[in-house]
């Protein structure tokens, strides 16, 4: 079935679904029917665009909490009981709490605008235990600019706005891949130095170590 039918039978609490089920961790179009469903609105002049983009905004909120604590209760522990598996011992799971503590807004921030973080940025996020408040605050702040952005400009532009919307995507994406690229290398030759900081931050064992995950 066409998007469009989709939002003819549910109206725009289909773009609410997707975006929230994009966002909790499951790889759907939620930034395409945001922007299909605002050509959509443009169109036809029908006033529906408001809610569509408050529903889109409230859709990766709720949906990107709902991935913040999945990976909270569930991705930290599988990382602490099998991450050795695939190279993650515990000074380096320490090493990623560090690292959220001190940039992990704005990878939930502007992990919204990118393709493949959309949908795992808030489970990375509670699995490295990114304080609750300060998740919030930049989840919602990414959520609302995100929906403005594609939501009136689809409304705004039509579908001239897709061959805008397309190529920032994928720029959006190749930036950050370069950006994992260099800061790979740059963890790889500084490692043992972060590690050394991170454990000065975040002493005592992992699973009973509730600093990183209790502050605001």
């Amino acid at each position: 079935m066409h998007f469009g039918a989709y939002l003819t039978q549910f109206g725009p609490w289909a773009v609410f679904f997707l975006v929230a089920l994009e966002s909790s961790g499951i790889p759907l179009p939620g930034e395409t029917s945001l922007v299909a469903a605002a050509v959509l609105a443009g169109n036809s002049h029908d006033g529906s665009i408001t809610q569509i983009v408050a529903l889109a905004a409230a859709g990766a909120i709720v949906g990107d909490n709902i991935g913040f604590w999945v990976g909270r209760e569930y991705g930290f522990r599988l990382l602490l009981a099998h991450g050795d598996k695939i190279g993650l011992d515990e000074d380096r799971l320490r090493l990623g709490q560090y690292l959220f503590q001190r940039h992990g807004g704005a990878i939930v921030f502007f992990g919204r605008f990118v393709a493949v973080l959309r949908a795992f940025a808030a489970v990375l996020a509670g699995a490295n235990k990114l304080p609750p408040f300060r998740f919030f605050l930049f989840n919602a702040a990414g959520g609302i600019v995100w929906a403005c952005i594609f939501g009136f400009g689809g409304y705004g532009l039509g579908a001239d706005f897709h061959r805008i919307a397309g190529p920032f995507g994928v720029a959006a994406l190749a930036l950050a891949l370069v950006g994992l690229a260099i800061f790979s290398r740059y963890l790889r030759k500084h490692e043992a130095r972060l590690i050394a900081r991170a454990r000065a931050a975040l002493p005592g064992p992992l699973d009973l170590n509730e600093k990183a995950g209790s502050s605001g």
